[in-house]
């Protein structure tokens, strides 16, 4: 078996799998079974299996078959390679890939090293957003995806802010593709930009906390009136007014519900 060590991908791109073998020269009027495992031992997955019989071009996976997976060689001509559309942050791991020779003597070849995929993607901020109240103070929350993590700072209208705390999420198997910073402190009346970046991209985000309304009634002040703009290379534009969510892209207004603590 002759596999790469490791595969580099780009989110939403297909990916190849390289897997090539030799065998017994009467194997080729033998059918032959080819199989792909994410993971090893009793927690692999199976996510490809197809059968080539002789005499035919082609290996025929099973009628449950999730399409987005597929051979890309023939195994006719010792070729396992697997194609991977659509890759995913969630696709990286180790990948296996095994053949098994059905004949009078039934023989298995197999890679015990696997293939690493690493699924890399540009920063996507997720969410912004306020969280406190007037008597407890504000902070603002940026949370952000992509592969490898992206870097975050908080900018403000003239210069970079020190002091946020950044750390990856510690729930979810996708956990390691996420980081969330937090900036303390925030004030009524200021602008605050979240600014994510990797070697694939960057994005920003920007927060603008308007000061408190005058008073309603005798009661008390009304609460901030919280706005948020993110711009995404220009493609889409988030408004967040009190309570709800619009969000204009393409020419077309949206509503998306929210809550607010």
């Amino acid at each position: 078996m002759k596999v790469h060590s490791e595969v580099r991908g780009i989110e939403g791109y297909p990916v190849v799998l390289p897997c090539t073998f030799s065998h017994p020269q009467h194997s080729q009027h033998s059918s032959l079974q080819v199989l792909w495992r994410l993971g090893h031992g009793a927690g692999a997955t199976v996510l490809y299996r197809c059968t080539s019989r002789p005499g035919t071009p082609t290996c025929e996976p099973g009628p449950q078959q999730d399409q987005r997976y597929r051979l890309e060689g023939n195994p006719r001509q010792h070729d396992l390679s697997l194609r991977i559309n659509g890759a995913t942050l969630q696709d990286s791991g180790r990948y296996y890939c095994r053949v098994e020779v059905q004949g009078r003597e039934h023989v298995s070849f197999e890679d015990k090293m696997g293939t690493r995929l690493r699924v890399e993607a540009p920063p996507k901020i997720l969410t912004l957003a306020v969280e406190g109240s007037e008597q407890s103070g504000y902070t603002a929350l940026c949370r952000v995806q992509g592969s490898p993590v992206p870097d975050v700072q908080w900018l403000g209208p003239d210069d970079l802010l020190e002091g946020a705390l950044v750390g990856p999420l510690s729930q979810g198997s996708s956990a390691h593709f996420h980081t969330v910073s937090q900036l303390r402190d925030v004030e009524p009346g200021q602008q605050y930009t979240c600014s994510a970046s990797n070697p694939l991209g960057k994005e920003q985000a920007t927060l603008y906390v308007l000061p408190p309304r005058p008073p309603m009634s005798m009661t008390g002040a009304s609460p901030p009136l919280l706005l948020l703009l993110s711009l995404s290379l220009g493609a889409k534009v988030l408004l967040l007014v009190g309570m709800g969510v619009w969000v204009v892209q393409g020419g077309a207004l949206q509503g998306v519900s929210c809550w607010a603590k």
